[in-house]
């Protein structure tokens, strides 16, 4: 028996940083939203943990551990440790979300094989506890079982629906090689030299615009404390923002530490346009995707 889940991509519509903490973290308040972007993971039973990744075409995945350093396999040693089980299961990756793209890739792998996992072994894990297990994996790790859009504290990984009425779509320009999250958060501890910041916040006319579903309200409530030390990085990245606002795009902002940019759209034809237009100025990888999307779910037992 196999079990496949897909899980999607993650976009911040808002990602508010603090200054570091004593305990090695950057306290966030953020916005999530998962869209149509999505990896595969099916799982079998087997005697060792083994790891296998495939890709679409705009998806390195070389750069993507197939050995006991993938997050799946921490994932399912952390649900057996949980159940107090001693188990192993061959994991295949089927990607479709880019690789040190800011958009949480690896973290999406990890929810779908949490998910995945219990329903081979027929676990019957509690949502909280997977919750709860998910965010000692990873910050972003919960927000992929939970999707839709939802509001992160903590470190992120203190997840809560947010009320959203509008159907986004989002228009990502994807990058030919990535940016280590870690180095951006130095660059922006650099950036701050000293200062204390006060808690982060989501501000409030993000929530109304994301209530009344309407995407000019939401352009304007868009932000990214990450953005400008990922630009300090990688400064062509600002090329990629002009050609956003030259084709129309209501706004543009890096997805998470980067390197994707993100494009938000007034619907599927405008993106379509953008798509059309960032294209004919030689971006390669464009990508149309809609959001909210559902998170980690099953798609097929065979």
């Amino acid at each position: 028996m196999s079990v496949t889940v897909r899980a999607p991509a993650k976009i911040n519509l808002h990602l508010g940083v603090g200054s570091l903490g004593a305990d090695g973290f950057h306290p966030l308040a953020t916005v999530y939203q998962a869209i149509g972007l999505y990896d595969d993971v099916t799982v079998h039973d087997a005697p060792s943990w083994a790891v296998e990744v495939r890709g679409e075409r705009h998806v390195r995945v070389l750069d993507v551990p197939a050995d006991d350093d993938n997050l799946t396999v921490r994932a399912g040693r952390a649900l057996l440790a949980h159940h107090g089980l001693e188990r192993a299961a061959r994991i295949e990756i089927h990607k479709g979300i880019p690789v040190a793209g800011g958009m949480a890739g690896g973290s999406a792998d990890a929810a779908a094989t949490l998910v995945a996992l219990d329903r081979l072994w027929d676990l019957q894990t509690p949502d909280d506890d997977l919750l709860e297990v998910a965010g000692r994996l990873g910050s972003d790790v919960p927000f992929a079982l939970l999707g839709g859009t939802a509001l992160g504290e903590g470190h992120g990984e203190q997840v809560s629906a947010v009320d959203d009425a509008g159907a986004w779509w989002w228009v990502a320009v994807l990058s030919d090689r990535g940016l280590s999250t870690p180095e951006v958060y130095r660059r922006f501890d650099e950036r701050l030299d000293g200062l204390r910041l006060p808690a982060p916040e989501v501000p409030g006319a993000l929530r109304v615009a994301l209530g009344q579903g309407d995407p000019g309200r939401l352009a304007q409530t868009l932000a990214n404390d990450l953005q400008a030390p990922a630009l300090d990085l990688r400064p062509d990245l600002a090329a990629v923002f002009e050609a956003g606002a030259s084709v129309g795009a209501l706004a543009s902002l890096l997805s998470g530490s980067g390197p994707t940019v993100l494009m938000l759209c007034d619907g599927m034809p405008h993106a379509q346009e953008v798509t059309a237009g960032l294209t004919a100025l030689g971006h390669e990888s464009v990508l149309a995707a809609p959001g909210p999307v559902a998170g980690a779910h099953v798609v097929e037992y065979a």
